[in-house]
């Protein structure tokens, strides 16, 4: 089975197959069991039973074992200096976060070198490749002046076409209580230096970071810019992140750990996704969000890592499903179809997320006969093999 001279790989014996198509198998999963996948020319070309599975130029015996769509990142923070272990020393023992870590980080960025950052960001990527991530959103954010940002938003694109101009994250301390001045100079010079370089605009909607109006014209400039809007949002308290989104037609709202019923009418009624970050809740010690009331409302849910230095410095999203599904009372399916579908809706994307045919053939085998395994097991390094666009990435 080669066509237009590509080279095709046929994976069978596949005990448990989440292909994220209803169309294709039992439920919102679409699974399908004893099932078979084509890869050809880097996308999926076949679905089927293994019975009925087509010769390919590479044929592989799964073994019984599960095969899902690779997971989606939509929401990391990777190209930065130093680290923060002693500031979550500190919140372990009691001290509260305020969003105050983040200028720490500025800091250690701006003084980072190139090399320095770039070997950082492609270690974090292989972290997160080999537990499962084969998509990865990437934001700036620790520049936060126009030259730092600029080469933080370069160094991202280096890695990914994911890449966020999170162009307003905290004041930097050279503004500190002038966090208008910021978001002017912001607008007018940062913005329009690093748009051509990105593809998203981000804000950190939130006390301690900036105010509604503030957010507003930021978001307004890279739209002017030719971004797309996301916000960070309803972190640390009730706040209007979640309907500043919607109002703007953001493509998520990230965080979303304190709403109202209002915010959640908002977001059931709108394409905005709400992207769900329970690594940092685990982190800071705050409370998780409540997913079911967003669900079972209708809203759109993804779940991303947010791997960054201070709330969240892990890159697994297995570790995430499994708290959505013991602490946010998500069933199994739903934090899988969150952490794959859920995450390229985030980003807008169609043909990642799912093993539709015609999509791109990025999925991960697991250690394990079914997905349930990912919560059932938590901590377990269930990842056994990662394919991105139908090649082995990486086995173990």
């Amino acid at each position: 089975m080669t066509t237009n001279g590509s080279r095709t790989t046929v994976l069978t014996n596949i005990g448990t197959l989440v292909t994220n198509d209803p169309t294709l198998g039992e439920g919102k999963l679409g699974v399908r069991h004893d099932a078979a996948i084509v890869f050809d020319d880097g996308v999926v070309a076949w679905v089927g039973d293994s019975a009925d599975a087509p010769a390919a130029d590479i044929g592989q015996d799964i073994g019984g074992r599960a095969l899902l769509p690779g997971f989606v990142e939509s929401h990391s923070h990777l190209v930065f200096g130093g680290e923060r272990a002693e500031e979550f020393a500190a919140r372990m023992a009691g001290e509260k976060y305020a969003a105050g870590g983040i200028r720490n980080t500025i800091e250690a960025t701006r003084s980072a070198t190139d090399e320095q950052l770039q070997a950082n960001v492609r270690r974090l990527l292989d972290e997160s490749l080999r537990s499962g991530s084969t998509t990865v959103e990437c934001k700036t954010g620790y520049g936060q002046n126009t030259e730092s940002e600029l080469r933080s938003a370069l160094i991202a694109g280096q890695f990914t076409d994911e890449v966020t101009l999170l162009a307003a994250h905290v004041p930097p301390p050279e503004y500190a209580g002038r966090a208008d001045d910021y978001v002017a100079m912001a607008c007018d010079e940062m913005i329009p230096a690093c748009a051509p370089h990105a593809k998203w605009i981000d804000v950190f909607c939130e006390r301690g970071a900036f105010n509604r109006e503030q957010a507003h014209a930021v978001l307004s400039a890279g739209v002017a810019a030719g971004l797309i809007p996301r916000v960070h949002g309803n972190q640390l308290g009730e706040g209007p992140g979640v309907q500043l989104a919607v109002e703007m037609g953001a493509a998520s709202v990230d965080h979303v750990t304190y709403v109202t019923a209002e915010d959640i009418d908002v977001l059931a009624q709108s394409s905005t996704v709400a992207t769900l970050l329970p690594g940092a809740d685990f982190s800071t010690r705050n409370k998780y969000p409540d997913a079911r009331a967003l669900l079972d409302a209708g809203v759109t849910v993804a779940l991303g890592a947010d791997c960054n230095p201070g709330t969240c410095y892990t890159t697994s999203l297995p570790f995430c499903i499994a708290i959505a599904v013991r602490d946010m009372h998500v069933t199994p399916a739903e934090a899988v179809w969150a952490a794959t579908a859920g995450g390229a809706r985030a980003l807008q994307r169609t043909d990642v997320g799912t093993l539709s045919l015609g999509t791109r053939a990025d999925a991960i085998a697991l250690d394990a006969p079914s997905y349930l395994h990912l919560a059932y097991r938590p901590g377990v390094p269930l990842v056994r093999e990662v394919w991105k666009n139908g090649a082995l990435a990486t086995s173990y």
